[in-house]
């Protein structure tokens, strides 16, 4: 405020006290470019401002001392313009109006005039005149009035912030989009009326345009205003450095757009590519393998934490042991628990039910009624009342309660019209509730993953059938007989494929001897465990008779012909003790290793042989020495063989292991197997190992 109580109004904005030293000048004065005239009482020129020489075109010295009229009005004008300085002189009324000048260069040009009479100190009378071009002065007149009225009308909000940030003016369509009147505006900033919008952001960047100079267009801002405090609504806010004509910044312009329909559809739109893209990454990641328990995992993975912070799946125990899954209305739901994920949710995972462990819940249970009627449960705001029956016991209740789980959405997995489980998903760091958008998405997620889950307990099932056959037919040895001490192992194929056909055998013969046997049946499943089982059986019978290893494998290869074309591979060796050698015949396998004390590991120059069910090919005998000490190694080619690497690669890796001091035959076996059998080997394995024992 001043001394006479008036703020004083600066460039930058109103300020409160005295003003001390020289004030930046606007530049609206010198774009009219006023021109001052002070003419005596008989209407000579008395003073001419710079503004005059160049509106009139007479310099000072031309002009000073002149009568007025005579120098500047037409003579048809002068009678007029007399009688309009004499009544401003007598009546001290002031004219104003617009009246046809004469230029010092000839021409003719329309000037705005303010004329009103002045009185100095010693009470002499003058008369002033303030003149401006009158195309310049209707120019601004323009300006304004087009400025005044688009800022009135425009359905945009529009708003002046001066250099401090506070508002200097709004116009009608800002009032109503801040729900506020504009004097409540003036003089505040945007946080102090709008305290549920990010008003720090909108301030920082309004500071950056008044620094830079550089317009800031479309920044987008959301939340709620007095005009409407219920619902969030979206801004396109667009910010403009205001300068006068000398370049002073004056402030800010401010550009509103309520952008809130476009904003949801946007916001729509992404979540419709974002569910899109959950549906693609599901439909990648899920099913990768015929493991049950890795496709359960995959699924609770792509929910976590794109649709939930915590997932769970869950299989009813009778579907896990393929029994029919339906449920009465008093019936408790037995849940196996396949996988649980959680993203950052510790207590949550703690109430959860571990994977692999079988819960019962009751029939009050929402997880219990969503596979009794095979429709989605949604919980959108979990109340403590509904923790009771989402956790199974009240412990989990109390680590649910912790976690902050405060919505709930549990889909049924259903796969060839059968109820298999339920996709269990709770939110906790996510702050929104499950919508029905949720719901169609968690469906469309659980129907896709509950065909890959059924695929894969089927054929775990049939895996397991066939797995148990196979351990079923392989016999078990003594550890020592016909003076040889025997380990042997069996390794099913990984878990993505079938149970194949490999076998081994320790027959005991006549005489002491012992027949070493092992073969590997091509395919997998069951159909190649039976005939592993069939071909088993066959070789001990034949083996009863002491057939020479080649007539053995003769035999072996019509009874194979006759079983549905079935081609296996074996290695047939009788052990004799007596003369310390064995006798060998190959079917179409690898040849054994033989170690010898104090000589590297070797591997069994034998004739290959054809595999058992070409038909009509012979096979030889080879005669080997087998001296107290040795050791026989007989496997199949899932022990080394691989996709990646040769096979004489892999066999001389067999030999390096096999090398060195002599180890316990079991001890031997798992390093075998530990070392050179892949865990996603395609293929089973079967490993026999022998050594000679030394005579009492």
């Amino acid at each position: 405020m001043t001394e006479g109580g008036e703020q004083q109004e600066l460039p930058g904005g109103p300020v409160d006290g005295p003003v001390r030293g020289p004030v930046q000048p606007s530049g609206l004065l010198d774009v009219l470019g006023v021109a001052s005239i002070v003419l005596d009482t008989d209407g000579r020129i008395v003073l001419w401002s710079p503004q005059a020489e160049e509106l009139f075109g007479y310099p000072a010295r031309d002009a000073l001392g002149q009568y007025a009229a005579q120098l500047m009005i037409h003579e048809q004008h002068v009678d007029l313009v007399v009688k309009l300085f004499a009544d401003v002189m007598e009546t001290g009324q002031g004219w104003a109006g617009a009246f046809p000048v004469r230029h010092k260069d000839g021409s003719t040009k329309l000037v705005e005039f303010r004329n009103m009479r002045l009185l100095d100190d010693q009470g002499d009378v003058y008369a002033l005149g303030l003149a401006a071009d009158q195309s310049t002065v209707r120019r601004l007149e323009r300006d304004v009035a087009l400025s005044t009225r688009m800022v009135a009308q425009s359905p945009n909000g529009l708003a002046v912030l001066d250099t401090d940030l506070r508002y200097v003016s709004v116009n009608p369509a800002l009032e109503r989009l801040n729900g506020l009147p504009a004097e409540e505006h003036v003089g505040r900033r945007i946080g102090d009326l709008l305290p549920d919008i990010d008003a720090a952001a909108l301030e920082s960047a309004a500071r950056r345009v008044l620094e830079t100079g550089q317009p800031l267009v479309d920044q987008q801002s959301v939340g709620r205003t007095p005009a409407d405090p219920e619902e969030e609504h979206a801004w396109s806010v667009s910010l403009y450095r205001l300068e006068d004509a000398l370049g002073n910044v004056l402030g800010v312009a401010c550009s509103v757009a309520d952008v809130t329909e476009q904003h949801r559809s946007a916001v729509e739109a992404e979540a419709a590519r974002r569910r899109l893209a959950l549906v693609a990454d599901a439909s990648a990641r899920i099913g990768t393998t015929l493991d049950l328990d890795r496709t359960a995992r995959e699924l609770a993975e792509v929910a976590v934490p794109d649709l939930a912070d915590i997932a769970a799946v869950d299989l009813l125990e009778a579907v896990v042991q393929g029994r029919p899954s339906t449920l009465g209305p008093a019936e408790p739901a037995v849940i196996r628990a396949l996988a649980v994920e959680a993203d950052r949710a510790p207590d949550a995972l703690l109430a959860a039910d571990p994977p692999g462990e079988v819960a019962r819940y009751a029939p009050d249970r929402l997880v219990t009624e969503c596979v009794r009627t095979g429709q989605p449960i949604l919980v959108a705001q979990v109340e403590a009342a509904d923790l009771t029956r989402i956790a199974r016991s009240p412990e989990a209740v109390e680590l649910l309660t912790r976690a902050g789980v405060h919505s709930y959405l549990a889909v049924p997995l259903i796969a060839r019209g059968e109820v298999l489980g339920a996709l269990d998903l709770k939110r906790t760091r996510n702050p929104l509730p499950f919508t029905d958008d949720d719901v169609l998405l968690a469906r469309e997620l659980a129907s896709r993953a509950a065909v890959q889950i059924d695929n894969a307990r089927w054929y775990q099932n049939a895996r397991d059938t066939a797995l148990t056959l196979q351990r079923s037919l392989l016999p078990s040895h003594p550890p020592v007989t016909g003076g040889l001490e025997v380990a042997s192992r069996y390794q099913p194929a990984g878990a993505t494929t079938e149970v194949g056909g490999d076998w081994f055998d320790v027959i005991p013969l006549e005489g002491g001897k012992t027949a070493l046997v092992v073969g590997d049946v091509m395919g997998s499943g069951l159909n190649a465990a039976a005939t592993m089982g069939r071909l088993r059986t066959a070789t001990n019978t034949l083996a009863s008779l002491d057939l020479d290893p080649a007539r053995l494998l003769e035999h072996l290869d019509r009874i194979t012909d006759n079983l549905d074309h079935s081609i296996a591979t074996c290695v047939y060796v009788v052990h004799d003790p007596e003369l310390r050698q064995c006798r060998i015949a190959n079917a179409g396998h690898l040849p054994p290793a033989r170690l010898r004390p104090g000589r590297p590991p070797e591997l069994l120059d034998l004739p290959t042989g054809a595999p058992l069910g070409v038909g009509g090919v012979a096979f030889s005998t080879t005669t080997v020495d087998l001296e107290p000490g040795d050791r026989l190694v007989l496997y199949t080619d899932g022990l080394v063989e691989t996709r990646q690497h040769p096979l004489d690669e892999r066999l001389n890796a067999l030999l390096a292991l096999l090398e060195g001091p002599d180890r316990p035959l079991e001890e031997v076996c798992d390093l075998l197997l530990r070392t050179l059998h892949q865990p996603d080997n395609s293929d089973d394995v079967a490993l026999l190992i022998a050594r000679v024992q030394t005579a009492p």
